[in-house]
């Protein structure tokens, strides 16, 4: 019994830890974005091959800030100074794929630079994975 009751409270502890850590983590600022990265329309077929390799890449580069399901609920995520971002939300869907591709291929603050870390159709792949969190 005593095990039970220390364990329950450890995991609450951690939670309340958790969320007092997600409440400091700031928005992030708007981002720049370029007009030719706007105009740009994701030259990647979005099918099942394409899926597979975005949810792949995302579970690899993206998952642990982003969450699995792209809430900004991953690990390294809620350690964070700038709240990672809800992907299923209204504001972040409304980016054009080209937003999405440039943000994620040069970065900035806590968001790492990808550009030479994945290729550009794999970049274009995780974008049309993104688009699956739209609620």
């Amino acid at each position: 019994m005593k095990f039970k009751v220390l364990f329950v409270s450890t995991v609450l502890l951690a939670f309340s830890v958790t969320q007092v850590m997600n409440a400091q983590q700031k928005k992030g600022e708007p981002w720049t974005i370029p007009a030719e990265s706007k105009k740009m329309a994701n030259p990647v077929a979005k099918d099942d091959a394409t899926l597979k390799l975005g949810a792949s890449s995302w579970a690899k580069n993206c998952a642990s800030c982003h969450g699995k399901t792209g809430l900004g609920d991953g690990p390294k995520g809620r350690m964070t100074k700038t709240f990672p971002g809800d992907f299923s939300s209204a504001a972040f869907q409304a980016y054009t794929d080209g937003d999405i591709f440039y943000q994620t291929k040069v970065g900035r603050g806590e968001m790492p630079a990808y550009d030479k870390k994945i290729p550009d159709n794999e970049i274009w792949a995780l974008v049309h994975h993104m688009r699956s969190f739209k609620k």
